[in-house]
């Protein structure tokens, strides 16, 4: 079984049976996307802000 791993991954690594590389289409964010990644900004801003005051008490 060793004897035929080598060959095997060899034979199925080859170039033919690769695919080519599509680049992915990036899509337009809609309002809606934006408007909750505002959100989660404001929120990680207030929450570091938190922690920075909570932090500084000690």
């Amino acid at each position: 079984m060793r004897t035929l791993a080598f060959p095997l991954a060899s034979l199925l690594s080859s170039p033919a049976f690769a695919e080519g590389f599509d680049r992915p289409v990036p899509q337009a964010q809609s309002a809606t996307a934006e408007f909750w990644f505002a959100m989660a900004s404001i929120a990680l801003i207030v929450s570091m802000l938190a922690v920075q005051s909570l932090v500084s008490r000690r």
